[in-house]
């Protein structure tokens, strides 16, 4: 006795039958019809740099697709009329971007547009609604043909694009039986139409924030061209994009010359906590910090690294060398330079012997004894 079911156990009429018969001997279409769109899809979403939240895709299982045609099996008249067979889903972070995903798919596929819907505009502003874009589409021969399945260029497939609000809203919905077209208790509509809203809201408002925070970047680096750095706060965005420009060169390479040393790329994100918390709040006041204790930081090197053979340096030497001097000139002492190496390195007996061995090799030098 087999445990698989079979169309009599659905109870389908002859008609229900037969297209479960249909689907049964299409699922290896179905199945290359899944692994070619998928390709297609995630090539081209790589190409655009879109970020993603997930890329998913199904096949309806035979079960789901027989309660479907127990309930509407009449609505069809061939296997190709049920356009939700094989389905894929794109989820993106941003609403703007379900409509680059939504352009990328018009080029790749035939779109039929009588059957596609945009459920993000079908409700009114006192309805219950909140939604993706469906569309139904097929695989083009130019884009991908096998003479062997010619039904892959014929059937249909639903690509759903929807924001990752939306999914969560969707799987909510889901999750509670929620259908719009069913009367529910008044105060069950108001209180799900509310939450509707607020998480419509919040996907305008995660889109205004990205747009704001790409316009503040950009004018950022517009003044960053100009040499306008009085004007460009220090934060993180600011400070990654200085560094690219390679403001600490001169020094490290005059370090790197006293023993012929290699420099090794070393990110210097983490200084950037060290900078704010001395005071700096721009880009400029970075710019002075360096030039004030360029030659102290090169002195203190110099007495450093004059008597070894280290011949591999990172490349944050120089301003690891101006943040010390500037704290040792600055009277900060043993106890200054030891909260600089915990900011950078985290909590370390070693920090303290360090700002010892710093402070002691600082008096030594001419800048301390001017």
């Amino acid at each position: 006795m087999t445990n698989m079911l079979t169309e009599e156990n659905y109870g389908l009429d002859l008609h229900s039958s037969m297209l479960l018969d249909e689907y049964r001997k299409l699922m290896p279409v179905y199945q290359k019809l899944q692994e070619v769109v998928m390709k297609l899809l995630g090539d081209i979403v790589k190409k655009s740099e879109v970020e993603l939240n997930s890329m998913e895709s199904r096949i309806k299982g035979e079960k789901s697709l027989a309660g479907k045609l127990q309930r509407k099996g009449s609505k069809y008249q061939h296997i190709s009329n049920i356009t939700d067979i094989f389905g894929a889903r794109i989820i993106t972070f941003y609403n703007e971007d379900v409509d680059r995903i939504a352009s990328m798919a018009e080029t790749l596929f035939d779109i039929d547009w009588r059957n596609s819907v945009d459920k993000r505009k079908m409700h009114q502003f006192d309805s219950f609604g909140y939604n993706s874009l469906h569309y139904i589409c097929q695989l083009p021969v130019k884009l991908y043909h096998d003479p062997k399945m010619p039904q892959l260029n014929e059937l249909p497939f639903e690509l759903q694009m929807r924001t990752a609000l939306q999914h969560v809203w969707s799987a909510i919905q889901h999750d509670i039986g929620y259908k719009s077209e069913i009367e529910t208790p008044k105060e069950y509509h108001r209180s799900l139409s509310r939450l509707a809203g607020m998480l419509e809201l919040a996907d305008d408002e995660f889109s205004r924030i990205r747009h704001d925070i790409v316009d503040y970047r950009r004018r950022a680096l517009s003044l960053m061209d100009k040499g306008r750095l009085d004007e460009v706060p220090l934060d993180g965005d600011t400070f990654t994009a200085y560094l690219q420009k390679r403001p600490f060169d001169k020094l490290n390479r005059k370090i790197a010359a006293i023993n012929q040393a290699e420099l090794m790329p070393t990110s210097a994100i983490p200084y950037l906590e060290v900078l704010r918390n001395m005071g700096l709040n721009t880009l400029a006041d970075v710019e002075r910090l360096v030039a004030d204790n360029f030659d102290d930081a090169y002195q203190m090197a110099l007495f450093q690294l004059g008597s070894t053979d280290i011949d591999i340096l990172a490349d944050t030497i120089g301003l690891q060398n101006v943040v010390t001097v500037s704290i040792i000139k600055g009277g900060g002492g043993v106890a200054g330079v030891e909260r600089f190496l915990e900011k950078l390195n985290g909590h370390s007996e070693q920090n303290h012997k360090m700002a010892q061995m710093l402070v002691e090799q600082a008096g030594k030098l001419s800048f301390m004894n001017k």
